[in-house]
């Protein structure tokens, strides 16, 4: 087919708008390592503790009325939430995810015309709402693999609508200090709308960290959004939620899907978010490990950017056979997944989720062999 007919075949069936196709698929982390083997799955962030024992029996009733239709409005979850963050639930909206009402938000303000900036190694959802919206996204330069508030305001214009930050960052693990938020949050115009995404907030023990909650209580265009998938484990079911001023809920709730949460999500949310010994421990095992995996890795010679998420960002030499993309064959082969992070404007980095004890010693072990052995 020559490519005049390729073109006439493609005017024939339907097309998308205008940018859709210039959006970078999200690739998730890898799920298995070589010859489908998987020893220890550490390329997504997923907590090694597994999830609340009380969320099965919190389901199993939902599971027997699978019937039904949830309730909307994910009502007694945006309850529980309230209560144990000491928020007014009606200032609150639960999605499918964090991922959905990161979306949604830029659906509800960005247009075509419109800029939307995040950092340079910010979470890649960002790109994909703001294109999928029609606006551009505009790309701020980190400090240190730091968000750069500086950067950022020198890249405001009267185009400008939205600013996402990552709070802490994936998968650099750095955090904004709370003043350095408050800083960008005043220097921005009014119109603004500043997101925090606090995915890893709750693993953070820094006392110059605030989520965002403060700022999204008191501002009019501030807006935080949470996610279940991380520190109560329920990834698999896709439970998040934001909160923010009483307009911004509204616009939210004017073009949610009606149902977009299951009831077996919404009650899993529930007997999670209440579970807050399950929270405890998860916390206790990442303040554990977590320095652990930074001094060991940095013992054997890599060089680890400081986190204080539930991930470590790992950089390797510029030597041949001993590059990022070298470790990551040679752990995929001894069943060891981890994430490759060149999408991320990364090449030479790894990023690996603070497993169990079994799983971070395995692979410390393995890459220490693979640089000695190199």
């Amino acid at each position: 087919m020559n490519e005049m007919s390729k073109v006439n075949e493609a005017g024939n069936r339907p097309q998308p708008k205008a940018g859709v196709l210039d959006i970078a698929a999200y690739v998730p982390g890898k799920s298995k390592g070589s010859h489908g083997k998987t020893v220890h799955k550490l390329s997504s962030n997923e907590t090694p503790l597994g999830t609340s024992a009380a969320v099965s029996p919190a389901v199993d009733h939902v599971i027997r009325n699978l019937e039904l239709y949830p309730d909307g409005a994910a009502t007694e979850l945006r309850d529980a939430i309230g209560d144990i963050y000491g928020l007014n639930p009606d200032r609150i909206i639960c999605g499918a995810g964090s991922d959905e009402v990161l979306s949604m938000l830029a659906y509800a303000y960005l247009a075509p015309g419109d800029e939307a900036i995040y950092s340079e190694h910010g979470f890649l959802v960002y790109d994909i709402a703001i294109r999928a919206a029609g606006a551009t996204p505009v790309v701020a330069p980190e400090a240190g693999l730091s968000t750069d508030v500086d950067a950022i305001l020198e890249r405001v214009t009267d185009r400008t609508k939205m600013v996402f930050i990552a709070n802490p960052n994936n998968p650099t693990g750095t955090y904004l200090p709370y003043e350095e938020v408050k800083r960008l949050h005043e220097s921005l115009p009014a119109h603004v709308l500043l997101v925090l995404d606090a995915a890893y907030g709750e693993y953070v023990r820094r006392n110059d960290y605030e989520s965002g909650i403060e700022l999204a209580a008191t501002s009019e265009n501030v807006f935080m959004t949470r996610t279940f998938s991380k520190i109560y484990g329920l990834a698999n079911l896709r439970v998040g939620w934001g909160f923010g001023p009483a307009h911004i809920i509204d616009a939210l709730n004017r073009i949610r899907g009606p149902f977009n949460m299951s009831g077996v999500a919404i009650a899993a949310g529930v007997a999670a978010v209440r579970d807050r010994d399950f929270v405890a421990k998860s916390v206790e095992h990442n303040e554990k490990w977590l320095p652990w995996v930074t001094e060991e890795l940095e013992k054997i010679g890599l060089k680890v950017t400081p986190s204080v998420g539930n991930f470590v960002l790992v950089h390797f030499p510029d030597r041949d056979g001993q590059r990022a993309r070298d470790a990551d064959a040679y752990l995929l082969e001894r069943g060891c997944v981890l994430r490759m992070v060149g999408n991320y404007g990364l090449p030479n980095a790894i990023r690996m989720t603070i497993g169990s004890e079994e799983a971070n010693r395995t692979v410390v072990a393995h890459l220490r062999d693979f640089l000695t052995n190199r």
